[in-house]
């Protein structure tokens, strides 16, 4: 076991700690806990909704697809990182001068209906413990593959340091936590990067995809994790759960039926067997997804003003797209070197092996190793108390009733509340594909909380009603297809990409929805949406 490992752990455990208990001393109100009283700069809200955004799926999903996929899954950091874009243009000022504290508070302050506040509350609470469970079971991931302890255990460190930290200090403590861990993540990744590449060009720049296939680049011994047959230019031999299989350095990587991916020139070709509608339903649902993530958006609701909130996404831009530069070397890097993860399925698991593969066992690939562990225990940690956060807002406010007049004894009951259920599935699913089911909580998003927004920030006509069967159709939808993809059994064909990914046809459904459903009740426009656009609208130096 690398030695330098628990050490760093604890480091960043207590320094995390340390940060949250500092921003401790500045949280007293509710308004502290849920919006840091808006009272944020740019500069610090942009590290702090980049720590917060660069999730598991960032951190170690990414990787894991690229070496699995290829180019094809480029579109992902692509759309994680462009969904900014959107944001920047279409909601960060106006959802600002709403004075919303929650996305619940805005559909009340713009349409007025308790019903539709209730509505988009579910749908807080289900995309954010739909985006927590990955969270929580890349931390399992990453202390079973490291220490080989339970998984179990992983995953509830980083429930029981987020929960702390959250009902502690809230927003407020949770700000500087997370500014502090973006910068760890991209240290974490950039500082090892420079020398596994240096390692490479020493070892003679080694094909990424030879035309025979990926081979092992020395002796290694793999663990089958299930029942599977394995496919050999021998032949196919049927293999089970435990067993351990030997291949010399230059040996062809066996193909395994229970896991998939793509060789030679397949892995360099975008669009390899899928369809056009599964690729430009993921552009969608990235691109669209980030302005509907409830965690995402509570940040914008820090800032002082809409000024503020268009600076700070600006920023974010900037820093997202530099740490998204990363995990793709990563994926590369891992084909030649951990080729051993496309048996076994654990492709997630390559930024984490990367430096002692590479580098060897000594003090140089087991400090870097050491890095990178820390820097995904930070991703773990910083995104999940931005979505705990975000939801625990969402039950004191409304499943509480405690609204803005509530205590901060209600906050943190709320937040232990909200914690509960992400935690327990968390123990019980530990083979989801990271990045796949976060690309399902940003197509819910995409499909419910994104034609919401866009419509009630730039539409006068857009009402209730028509807000409300727009959420329940499209975001209805986007639920139900990520239960049948979670849950049910595998699809095939169209139907299978349709479900698998939904936004191509929920996110336009959901518009259509609410434009006509909103046609059709033109009466039940608020009589105040004059006043209420220019509020979203009007620069705040006019002070209306």
């Amino acid at each position: 076991m690398n030695p330098y490992l628990l050490p760093s752990l604890i480091v960043v455990v207590l320094v995390t700690v340390g940060i949250g208990a500092y921003g401790l001393r500045f949280a007293r109100t509710t308004s502290d806990f849920l919006v840091a009283s808006r009272a944020i700069s740019p500069a610090w809200n942009a590290a702090a909704i980049s720590g917060e955004y660069l999730s598991a799926a960032s951190f170690l999903g990414i990787a894991g697809l690229i070496l699995r996929y290829g180019v094809d899954v480029l579109w992902y950091p692509v759309g994680f990182a462009a969904g900014y874009l959107a944001l920047l243009l279409f909601v960060a000022a106006p959802l600002r001068r709403s004075g919303a504290f929650t996305l619940p508070d805005f559909c009340q302050v713009r349409l007025r209906s308790p019903f539709l506040r209730r509505l988009a509350t579910v749908f807080v609470v289900f995309i954010g413990c739909l985006y927590l469970v990955p969270q929580l079971q890349g931390a399992g991931l990453t202390f079973g593959t490291l220490t080989g302890g339970s998984y179990a255990w992983g995953a509830l460190l980083v429930a029981l340091v987020v929960t702390a930290n959250v009902a502690l200090g809230g927003m407020r403590a949770i700000t500087f936590v997370q500014a502090f861990q973006y910068w760890l993540k991209l240290t974490a990744l950039a500082v090892p990067v420079i020398f596994l590449v240096l390692q490479w060009q020493a070892d003679g720049r080694p094909a990424v995809t030879p035309p025979t296939g990926p081979t092992f680049p020395a002796a290694t011994t793999v663990q089958i994790r299930q029942d599977a047959t394995i496919s050999t230019a021998a032949g196919t031999v049927s293999v089970h759960r435990g067993d351990r299989l030997s291949f010399a350095a230059g040996d062809p990587v066996p193909v395994v039926s229970t896991t998939e991916d793509r060789r030679g020139a397949d892995w360099l070709r975008p669009g390899g067997d899928g369809s056009l509608f599964a690729t430009y339903s993921l552009i969608l649902a990235t691109f669209l997804g980030t302005m509907g993530l409830p965690h995402v958006l509570v940040r914008f609701y820090t800032n002082p003003d809409g000024t503020s909130a268009r600076r700070t996404t600006l920023v974010v831009l900037g820093l997202v797209g530099l740490f998204y530069l990363l995990p793709t070397l990563y994926g590369v890097l891992g084909r030649i070197y951990t080729p051993q993860l496309l048996m076994t399925g654990r492709t997630d698991a390559v930024v984490l092996l990367l430096p002692e593969a590479i580098l060897g066992g000594g003090h140089l690939g087991q400090l870097l190793g050491a890095l990178v562990t820390a820097g995904a225990l930070a991703a773990f940690l910083s995104t999940s108390s931005g979505l705990l956060t975000s939801v625990a807002g969402v039950v004191f406010t409304d499943m509480m009733g405690a609204d803005r007049g509530g205590s901060v004894r209600d906050f943190r009951i709320a937040t232990v509340l909200a914690a509960v259920l992400p935690t327990t599935l968390a123990l019980f699913v530990s083979d989801m594909d990271i990045s796949q089911v976060v690309g399902l909580a940003f197509a819910v998003a995409a499909s419910s909380f994104c034609p919401l927004l866009v419509l009630g920030i730039w539409w006068r006509r857009l009402t209730d009603v028509g807000a409300a069967a727009g959420v329940l159709a499209g975001g209805g939808a986007a639920m139900a297809a990520v239960l049948v993809t979670v849950l049910g059994p595998d699809l095939p064909g169209w139907t299978g990409q349709a479900i698998e990914q939904p936004a191509a046809w929920t996110v336009p459904l959901a518009f259509a929805v609410m434009i006509a459903g909103s046609l059709c009740t033109g009466r039940r426009v608020p009589r105040d949406i004059g006043a209420t656009m220019m509020r979203l609208h009007a620069p705040e130096s006019l002070r209306l």
